[in-house]
């Protein structure tokens, strides 16, 4: 087939012809808008909620304020588990809040720590202690993660409500082509089988 003619049976639908159905227009309507959504909607969504987790994470770095603390007990972790930093040991330990105050809690620490070792952990603007907030790569990534999942998520229900409105539209058919062939089929006179 040559182009013209390819892009002209791709297009049926579109065309004015006696035997398209308005099953047919509305199934090319829902197809055009099912991807609309898909294209267009994804990469807004999928932007939207990068930018959204990345503002997250750049406030969370703004609010999370790093303090000098003093460890009032030995850290309770083992060698094994100082070596990775998602898993810190729990140790009482004492620093000062920005209202100039004392306090003490558990922080999370590296590694096997004696009492009076002086350790880096961070606090919000009331003095808790908060875990330390992903670095500017680490936010990057989990931005680009989310944006993704989003940007998936809304294709996919795209694509899902399109495969459902098209198998409805498809079960009217088949039902209208039922409802014909039992008004017509008598015509016919012989029947086999």
């Amino acid at each position: 087939m040559r182009g013209g003619q390819c892009a002209r049976k791709r297009l049926w639908r579109w065309r004015t012809n006696p035997l398209r159905r308005h099953d047919d227009v509305v199934e090319a309507w829902t197809v055009l808008v099912v991807w609309a959504v898909v294209l267009l909607g994804g990469a807004v969504a999928g932007l939207v909620t990068a930018q959204a987790t990345e503002a997250a994470f750049a406030r969370q770095r703004a609010e999370r304020h790093p303090v000098r603390a003093v460890l009032l007990a030995d850290a309770s972790g083992s060698a094994a588990a100082s070596r990775r930093a998602e898993e810190r040991s729990p140790a009482s330990a004492r620093w000062t809040a920005p209202d100039g105050t004392v306090r003490t809690g558990e922080a999370r620490v590296d590694g096997d720590l004696k009492a009076g070792t002086e350790v880096r952990v961070r606090q919000d603007d009331t003095g808790g202690l908060v875990p330390e907030p992903a670095g500017r790569r680490q936010a990057a990534v989990e931005a680009g993660l989310a944006g993704t999942g989003a940007a998936c998520a809304l294709a996919g229900a795209a694509l899902a409500a399109g495969t459902v409105a098209r198998r409805r539209l498809d079960r009217r058919r088949l039902d209208g082509w039922d409802r014909e062939w039992d008004r017509i089929g008598p015509r016919w006179g012989h029947r086999t089988g």
